[in-house]
């Protein structure tokens, strides 16, 4: 099982690219979905989820298109995975209320709520500025290599 679905792994791809084009023109959503290699519909769908949490701004017109709606060091994964999928848990117990019988006298929930607040302090962490930085150096690295 994936934990982070299909369509998020395009979204996250989407704000690198608009990351990358921060302070730019905006990107159109068919060129979004020519770069992530996915239907413009799928792109189309992805983008207004963006949109509604707060995350990606639209501009109408000839030169329209998306920007990201702050800054990327202002943007986390976890608020692009949140808005895409929802919140991440990794068993059901862990989503609260009466979802599991052993909840009472569960010997393995209180490892997996650590590794639950571990991963979504680690996502919350990552910055879209960080990722950036990281394609960057990854590109210097390469280019020594070379």
């Amino acid at each position: 099982m994936d934990i982070l679905r299909r369509n998020t792994d395009y979204g996250l791809r989407m704000m690198a690219a608009l990351t990358d084009n921060f302070g730019d023109e905006p990107i159109s959503a068919r060129q979004l979905a020519e770069r992530g290699k996915f239907s413009y519909e799928l792109g189309c769908k992805i983008l207004q989820k963006l949109h509604k949490a707060g995350l990606v701004e639209s501009c109408m017109g000839s030169r329209g298109g998306f920007a990201l709606a702050r800054k990327p060091s202002e943007i986390s994964l976890m608020q692009i995975i949140n808005a895409l999928q929802g919140k991440i848990r990794l068993n059901r117990c862990l989503a609260g209320g009466d979802g599991c019988e052993f909840q009472k006298n569960c010997r393995i929930s209180t490892k997996l709520s650590c590794l639950q607040l571990y991963i979504e302090g680690y996502l919350d962490g990552i910055k879209l500025s960080d990722m950036a930085e990281t394609r960057k150096d990854l590109a210097a690295e390469t280019e020594a290599l070379s």
